[in-house]
């Protein structure tokens, strides 16, 4: 049976402050660290033994897959990085407090820019130092593909290209049987709402909590017959509702 195990990436400072962080570099809490451990530790008792492991550009989640691969004892495996798996750019929005900006313009805009599928925030100028065009990190990709802005839509465009072109085929040689993704809550839901066919609609109120691995399964044909959170499911509940509930607080 193939399996891939989808991890967002452990609390980062910005979760602790309540930021949206989108494309910004921030790094791991303690919290965030304990996380990322407790994962690997979760994931080597159940089992599991990766073939391959996939990360974003952002450290948050690169330092999550080391150490979780590292309690694993796999920290040799292949790992992959790439831009197409960073979170959601949230344009201007980037820094700013949560709770703060839903007293501003209201929680339901703010939720409509955080959840909603097709609504992104304003963007940033060319010119803004938060641009990723000017990091020289994604200096290799053309500046045009590089977002201002984004909504999940346009998120999961950027991602799906990768999805369809890499971790598939990967997925579907011979030799695989399991793979890791750590990424971001928006990039993993983009994964999620592929594997699962949720609608447009219905991917609002999907919430992933920080540091909890999230299975598939997969039947012959690559598609879905299982999928599981591990871990406590009455306190996987409660770190879900806790992420839906960033906005007022």
């Amino acid at each position: 049976m193939k399996k891939i195990v989808l991890l967002r990436h452990g609390q980062s400072a910005w979760n602790l402050e309540n930021r949206f962080t989108g494309w910004t570099d921030v790094d791991l809490t303690p919290q965030g660290m304990q996380e990322a451990a407790l994962a690997g530790e979760l994931m080597k008792k159940e089992g599991f033994m990766f073939d391959k492991a996939y990360t974003s550009y952002l450290k948050r989640a690169v330092k999550t897959l080391d150490i979780a691969l590292d309690k694993m004892d796999e920290s040799w495996i292949p790992v992959e990085k790439s831009w197409r798996l960073n979170e959601k750019h949230y344009g201007s929005l980037q820094g700013l407090n949560k709770a703060e900006t839903a007293k501003q313009y209201g929680e339901e805009k703010v939720l409509l820019w955080r959840r909603s599928y097709d609504a992104p925030p304003a963007p940033l100028k060319e010119d803004d130092p938060r641009s990723p065009r000017l990091d020289p990190r994604y200096k290799n990709v053309p500046p045009a593909q590089l977002p201002l802005t984004e909504s999940l839509k346009t998120a999961i465009e950027r991602l799906l290209p990768y999805w369809q072109n890499v971790i598939l085929p990967q997925l579907k040689d011979a030799q695989t049987r399991q793979l890791l993704i750590v990424a971001h809550g928006n990039s993993l839901r983009g994964i999620v709402k592929v594997l699962k066919k949720i609608s447009d609609a219905d991917i609002v109120g999907l919430n992933l909590p920080t540091g909890v691995p999230y299975v598939f399964e997969f039947d012959q044909n690559y598609n879905v017959t299982k999928d599981y959170f591990l871990g406590d499911a009455d306190a996987v509940k409660k770190q879900q509702q806790a992420v839906a509930g960033q906005a007022k607080r």
